[in-house]
């Protein structure tokens, strides 16, 4: 093209968003909910009484099962809670892509690494819907958060528990606060 019929950056974004409002991504779409979910799997207790790894694979853990846990929340929200259930995969996608980037992994093994960590976060939503319907509340903890490795009695009576918290929570909430991230 010739110097000055190129479109700029910003331009191209907005063009874009104006004619595909649906397959564009919103930046902040999503942004407050996954802040929420980000800042409850840092909590400290997770990982001094509930004794999860306090590694990236712990992290992990506790990151996508609160996030399914949510995402478990916002489907009794009909459509707007699918519509934020989405905006969080969204977001967690977006985070994964970016953490692994700056863990210095590329392109070629980029794309198959987060699909298996958005099949994680699937699998957790299938886990804890059981749970939350009256199922088993310890069984789903150690499967979502210890996987194969066997936490003490106590650690996981506490990740239950605080998990059971932390749906009750949830489950209160209205669902505009679910979805923006603002439960108490």
């Amino acid at each position: 093209m010739a110097q000055g019929l190129r479109p700029e950056g910003p331009k191209i974004t907005a063009m874009l968003r104006f004619l595909f409002p649906r397959l564009t991504a919103e930046p902040e779409r999503g942004a407050a909910l996954f802040g929420w979910v980000t800042a409850q799997a840092r909590a400290p207790h997770w990982y001094r009484d509930g004794a999860v790894a306090d590694t990236v694979d712990g992290r992990f853990a506790m990151l996508a099962t609160i996030a399914a846990l949510v995402s478990v929340r916002l489907e009794r929200a009909g459509d707007p809670g699918a519509q934020a259930s989405v905006a969080l995969t969204e977001r967690f996608i977006e985070v994964m892509e970016a953490e692994h980037r700056e863990m210095g992994m590329g392109d070629p093994k980029l794309g198959r690494t987060v699909r298996k960590l958005v099949s994680a976060l699937s699998r957790r939503i299938e886990l804890w819907r059981p749970a939350v319907s009256g199922g088993d509340w310890t069984a789903a903890a150690q499967a979502s958060v210890y996987g194969e490795s066997q936490p003490d009695a106590e650690a996981l009576a506490h990740t239950a528990s605080r998990l059971r918290e932390l749906w009750r929570q949830l489950e209160v909430a209205r669902d505009s606060a679910v979805a923006e991230g603002e439960v108490e």
